[in-house]
């Protein structure tokens, strides 16, 4: 497994969470669907487990992160 790649996706994370404690949802919203589009993209080139084990943890993240924003935003 390529640790880079997770380590980039967890940075992503990170940052939604920070604008998200800024009440900054709109920017939030922005960085989740670049991280959204970086997790498809190790989706569709990954074949070892591993990596797809570790992919759907952010995937269920992501989602609950979406869930979140939304909610803020409306």
């Amino acid at each position: 497994m390529n640790s880079n790649k997770f380590s980039n996706l967890k940075n992503q994370v990170q940052e939604i969470i920070d604008l998200m404690a800024k009440k900054d949802f709109i920017e939030a919203n922005f960085k989740l669907l670049d991280a959204s589009e970086y997790l498809d993209e190790i989706l569709d080139f990954s074949t070892d487990d591993n990596d797809l084990i570790e992919s759907s943890k952010y995937q269920v993240l992501l989602n609950q992160l979406q869930y979140k924003i939304q909610i803020a935003i409306e």
